[in-house]
């Protein structure tokens, strides 16, 4: 996409950078999103675990976190499970670190019949992440866009009846998986139109459609189904919809264009300047700074490093390109490696000069 030269782009707000960048504006910088989520609780000094059941928690420490960093991108999010978990799995809270599945909601096929669509207004911790999200918008929607972390259809079944037996069943029972998704897909929608109510924009996460956990015809058959008509919903309500999938997605990355993506995040283990080539034409892409190797072990000087590699693979991407971490932040990410990301998306501004990206 080409880009306008204007001197007067300083201090834009990050809703106005998106709006002049997907314009063919003028921009002070590339927008730029290292993706925190339980590292938030750490900006106000709480414990991870203080997050679970409270959203004025949630929406303090996401607030803070960004008015500390100032990214382009709220994502109220604090673990995975949030559906799987109003569902029926059973899922353990560490007293300072991210929330894991503990056990699925079902054991056997013979119990899926009792599943049921989560309630957004009434089960688990769905209530308590949407009233995080309504503090953050009230607070900061004029200002940034605010989205709400939405686990996929697919990933949620595996949490329903657990990974290696779902897996096991897309090829022994492949009519139980798709009733699984089935469920999923509805709670989903549910969430996802709790988070549009909310004032948020749903961004859709789905680690266990990577190709690195199924093969590429497992997830044509299985997740990209239900992945389109979440997408077509959230389409259908005004909102565009940003698509992470963990891992290796080079071989999916046309079908989640064809799923109706807007933009999908590329986690580290794949290539941005890949991305670019594949369907740069058909959707904005993201990335990937690591965020354990560079944005958690790493300095400030490898985080620079890694920031200007992201931006000269994809600075020129058609439909654009969003300076990003790979995956969710650990929690213990340095704040003086967050901040370098920013400050390396300031120092690189727009218009890029690939000469200065060596």
């Amino acid at each position: 996409m080409t880009i306008q030269k204007n001197a007067s782009t300083a201090a834009m707000s990050p809703l106005e950078r998106f709006a002049a960048y997907n314009k063919g504006e003028a921009i002070d910088r590339l927008p730029c999103v290292p993706i925190i989520g339980n590292t938030a609780a750490r900006v106000i000094g709480v414990k991870v675990s203080q997050l679970r059941g409270n959203g004025r928690l949630i929406a303090d420490a996401q607030i803070a976190a960004y008015r500390r960093f100032n990214y382009d991108v709220i994502r109220v999010f604090t673990d995975l499970y949030t559906l799987a978990e109003a569902m029926g799995a059973g899922v353990h809270y560490p007293e300072d670190e991210t929330a894991y599945l503990e056990n699925p909601a079902i054991s056997s096929i013979d119990d899926i019949e009792r599943l049921r669509p989560a309630d957004p207004l009434k089960d688990g911790n769905l209530p308590h992440h949407l009233e995080a999200m309504q503090r953050v918008v009230k607070a900061l929607g004029k200002e940034v866009p605010v989205t709400g972390a939405l686990t996929c259809p697919f990933t949620t079944a595996s949490f329903l009846i657990g990974a290696e037996n779902l897996v096991r069943l897309s090829i022994k029972n492949p009519e139980t998986v798709h009733l699984l998704c089935r469920v999923a897909l509805e709670s989903a929608i549910r969430y996802a139109g709790a988070i549009i109510d909310a004032g948020c924009t749903p961004s859709l996460t789905d680690p266990m459609s990577s190709s690195t956990v199924i093969s590429p015809r497992l997830f044509k058959e299985f997740s990209l189904p239900y992945l389109k008509t979440l997408i077509e919903f959230i389409h259908q309500h005004g909102k565009s919809v940003t698509l992470h999938i963990c891992g290796k997605t080079e071989k999916v990355w046309e079908a989640m264009a064809d799923a109706g993506a807007d933009c999908i995040s590329i986690d580290n283990d794949a290539s941005l300047s890949g991305a670019r080539e594949s369907v740069g034409h058909r959707l904005r892409i993201m990335g990937n700074v690591k965020p354990s190797e560079v944005m958690l072990q790493g300095t400030p000087a490898d985080v620079r490093r890694a920031v200007f590699d992201s931006v000269a693979q994809a600075w020129d991407s058609p439909k654009g390109y969003i300076i990003a971490s790979g995956c969710s932040l650990p929690t213990e990410t340095p704040f003086a490696n967050i901040q370098a990301m920013m400050d390396a998306a300031t120092e690189i501004g727009w218009p890029v000069a690939p000469e200065n990206l060596i």
